[in-house]
């Protein structure tokens, strides 16, 4: 780089320095010309030698963030294998090995391959993975809560199996503990208010099984809070759905209003004590989808102390694919959805022929990794560096952005931006560091209020 360097053509600014030189000074072009000369070319070593470092610092952008995740976990908020196993494999962990690439085994038409697996998690850099416990919203009541704590079981065999690489984590000094240790943090995360079923008491004893946050609502509105994607039905939250909040404020569970509609949002925020997350979920300002996050939450996100993690699927992404998916939907119901609605009510063979016509008239839009780092980039311009974080919804989302199809991809969506001015300091804190803090101070604050009074 130096030889380099000295290549660069200076000879006729440093001779056009010495000619004005003698001009007002005639008899000092003996003495000062091997000085300018000099001087020059050290000039020249010590801006190379800079251009050097600054290369280093910005382009070997692989070992930035190599460096930056060995010392801080990188910490992903939503991964819904657990729910992929139930339903693929029976729960039968003989049945899949997750030492192994997932991706090439067999999976349902109306489906995905699997995005996850223990060699594309290292490959990752992946710290803390919080595993979904989902249910869906037609489960109720007890079997609900059964099927809880099924899933939840599910997650520590899974852990249990595999021990050289994962070990459960209950609190933040956990994840840093196992992080330090070169494995990944399990952590359970409860995906449904529904799943509590009405019950305080069931919601202590998933938190005593180990489950760290609950996303209050799911698809459709609970008895106690409002659904973005349902009709309203509470204005935010009732009188329980507080009560929700200060429990899990009191046990140090994190509230996760992913999935909840803007004024249960507003309302969680006014009531909570402790910083909440959105466990996946990106920026409305970009993408106009109920499941995404206005500015104006953002900003009391702030004020609260909480984290936005960034939701990887597509429709959430991109504007042009959320358009195409609603227009690809118009089409199913235009050509059959029983049982009073379409063109070919009885006639599914015909159906699916019309939607195929109109797929190959109008290609599928793809999602990319650029438009989630733009999604990064709003949330941190708006409210601050402090509470943006990653969420990537991964095995829960039937297609993914080119650039981001598996956990392996986390650092190709942290080199982008490092391409965009961003420090080591700042990737720090989106992979992992928000997280940290956020889950620290809801321990704090647990253990504040359980303290004995004098």
């Amino acid at each position: 780089m130096v030889g380099a360097c000295l290549s660069i053509p200076r000879k006729p600014a440093v001779a056009g320095a010495m000619r004005r030189t003698r001009r007002y000074w005639p008899g000092a072009a003996v003495v000062l010309s091997p000085v300018f000369f000099w001087a020059g070319m050290l000039c020249a070593i010590a801006v190379c030698d800079e251009s050097a470092q600054a290369a280093a610092k910005t382009d070997d952008y692989a070992a930035r963030v190599d460096r930056v995740l060995r010392k801080t976990p990188l910490i992903d908020g939503h991964n819904d294998l657990p729910w992929e196993i139930r339903v693929r494999f029976k729960s039968d962990l003989s049945s899949i090995n997750l030492n192994a690439d997932t991706s090439h085994l067999p999976f349902p038409l109306d489906g995905a391959p699997l995005m996850t697996d223990i060699p594309r998690l290292r490959q990752g850099h992946v710290g803390g993975q919080f595993w979904s416990v989902w249910v869906p919203t037609e489960i109720k009541g007890l079997e609900a809560v059964q099927m809880t704590f099924e899933q939840i079981d599910l997650v520590k065999r899974i852990t249990a199996k595999y021990p050289a690489d994962l070990e459960m984590a209950y609190t933040a000094a956990d994840i840093r503990r196992i992080h330090s240790e070169h494995r990944i943090a399990s952590l359970i995360g409860i995906e449904g208010g529904h799943q509590i079923n009405h019950s305080l008491a069931v919601l202590r004893q998933m938190y005593a099984a180990g489950a760290r946050y609950l996303t209050l609502t799911h698809t459709s509105n609970t008895d106690w809070a409002d659904s973005a994607t349902d009709a309203p039905a509470h204005r935010g939250l009732t009188p329980f759905g507080e009560e929700v909040i200060h429990e899990m404020n009191r046990l140090g569970m994190m509230v996760d209003l992913s999935h909840v509609s803007p004024d249960t949002m507003r309302a969680a925020l006014a009531v909570s004590a402790a910083p909440v997350i959105f466990s996946h979920s990106s920026a409305r300002a970009l993408v106009d989808h109920p499941r995404n996050v206005p500015d104006d939450i953002l900003d009391l996100v702030a004020h609260n102390g909480g984290v936005v993690m960034v939701n990887f699927a597509p429709g959430y992404v991109s504007d042009e694919r959320n358009r195409w998916d609603a227009d690809e939907a118009a089409e199913k119901t235009r050509y059959n959805s029983p049982p009073y609605v379409g063109l070919y009510i009885g006639q599914p063979d015909r159906a699916a022929a019309a939607l195929a016509d109109w797929q190959r008239a109008h290609p599928r839009p793809d999602a990319t990794l650029r438009q989630v780092a733009d999604h990064i980039d709003h949330i941190r311009k708006v409210a601050g560096i402090d509470h943006v974080g990653l969420g990537s919804d991964f095995d829960g989302i039937d297609d993914v952005p080119v650039g981001l199809e598996g956990v392996n991809h986390f650092p190709e969506l942290l080199e982008e931006l490092m391409r965009r001015g961003w420090s080591d300091a700042a990737i720090a804190k989106l992979a992992g560091g928000n997280l940290l803090r956020v889950m620290a101070a809801n321990e704090a604050l647990a253990q504040k209020i359980r303290a004995p009074k004098p």
